[in-house]
């Protein structure tokens, strides 16, 4: 008997493994990286730095920096399952992967840290434009605001982008790579939009206020305020986005199980 067989690796041993090929599969593609990374920055430096409105007001420099950071994570997680494990499916290789005895979990987790990375990294350039280019480090110099909230918002916009992690998942086992591709844009956009992400909620009519406050991005987006700014948090909005996250997990569960089975049965 080998000492291979005798001595099979470890979770921990195949997550690592499973983790660096999914960040050096990632990054062998430098213009997915930088438009990840990029735009949500590009937004905040179109849309919002020239309001000298918003960039002159502490709290609503906090308010835009916050629900544009959102956004790439959404961003990050969405496209990085909704078309990256559509890919995945239709790649031989990966198919070849999924067949062997280590199970799912460490695909998974390694997934999850490439699309937890892409979220990280697409934050640093809007926190950058934002402290150098709008009023919102005032807040903290000043004293309103304590700076133990910055690494709190970054945790809490990580974990609010589960939701559409979820969606992504959703999407990626149940359409092709290159439908994927057509349904994840046509998700995002108007969520992002419809959730305040790019417009503040204050901006938008009654009607539209109303509809989006059942919206996981709606939720997202008050909850990623409340944790920069420490305002805007309603119980409804935590309600919401539970719910949704675990709606779209479930959903995301019975698409897996069904590929699991109608491919490897």
């Amino acid at each position: 008997m080998s000492t291979t067989a005798a001595n099979p690796p470890s979770q921990f041993s195949l997550i690592r493994t499973h983790t660096k090929a999914q960040f050096l599969e990632q990054f062998r593609i430098p213009v997915a990286v930088i438009s990840a990374v990029v735009f949500p920055a590009l937004v905040l430096v179109f849309f919002v730095v020239p309001q000298s409105s918003v960039t002159e007001n502490p709290g609503a420099s906090l308010s835009a920096i916050a629900q544009l950071s959102v956004f790439g994570v959404m961003s990050a997680y969405l496209f990085n399952y909704g078309v990256g494990v559509a890919e995945d499916r239709a790649n031989p290789w990966s198919t070849y992967v999924r067949s062997l005895p280590a199970g799912p979990l460490p695909g998974i987790l390694a997934r999850a840290a490439g699309a937890m990375l892409f979220g990280v990294m697409s934050l640093i350039p809007v926190l950058v434009i934002g402290a150098t280019l709008t009023s919102a480090l005032e807040s903290f110099t000043g004293g309103d605001l304590a700076w133990w909230r910055i690494p709190f918002a970054v945790a809490v916009w990580l974990l609010s982008g589960l939701p559409f992690l979820a969606l992504g998942l959703l999407i990626g086992y149940l359409c092709t790579s290159k439908v994927a591709v057509a349904v994840t844009q046509v998700v995002f956009f108007p969520l992002a939009f419809a959730g305040g992400m790019m417009l503040p909620p204050a901006a938008f009519p009654e009607w539209l206020d109303t509809f989006s406050l059942f919206l996981p991005s709606r939720a997202a987006r008050d909850l990623a305020v409340f944790a920069l700014t420490g305002e805007g948090l309603e119980a409804t909005t935590l309600v919401c986005l539970l719910t949704w996250t675990f709606t779209l997990g479930a959903a995301a569960l019975w698409a897996a199980r069904r590929d699991q089975g109608r491919r490897f049965r």
